[in-house]
């Protein structure tokens, strides 16, 4: 598995990430959120932010599934799904990761023809500290 790149903005969405929890960046003066994090707000021009909780809810909007050839540590794992979801306390905010039966689950843990868009997911964190998803249970 790749370990994500950290910058000085997105370096606090991987810590709280590792700790379970999932935030986002936010204007602290307008309170966009804002996603990729970056230093100066994009609706206001602050330079001003927080990174705010969010429920971890959110909607599967687009995904893919990948088949080899792909890098070589990925090629074994495939096929597996890749999705985008729009979460449901800030929609603009789309986050891209995998839809898995469970925390710790295998990359290809979901079967790929059964993603759907539209369908709910919540996010879950396992012992790698990386947001996956897992359907909502109703």
């Amino acid at each position: 598995m790749l370990s994500p790149v950290t910058d000085p903005d997105g370096a606090p969405f991987w810590q709280y990430a590792a700790q379970g929890e999932l935030r986002v960046q936010t204007c602290a003066d307008c309170a966009e959120p804002r996603f990729p994090p970056r230093p100066c707000c994009p609706h206001c021009q602050s330079f001003a932010s927080e990174w705010r909780p969010v429920s971890g809810q959110g909607r599967i909007w687009s995904y893919v599934v990948p088949h080899p050839p792909l890098l070589p540590d990925y090629a074994e794992q495939a096929p597996y799904n890749v999705i985008v979801v729009e979460l449901t306390d800030a929609p603009r905010i789309r986050l891209v990761g995998n839809l898995v039966t469970g925390p710790d689950a295998p990359l290809g843990s979901f079967a790929p023809e059964q993603v759907r868009i539209g369908a709910r997911v919540r996010a879950v964190f396992g012992d790698c500290g990386l947001p996956q998803w897992v359907l909502e249970r109703s």
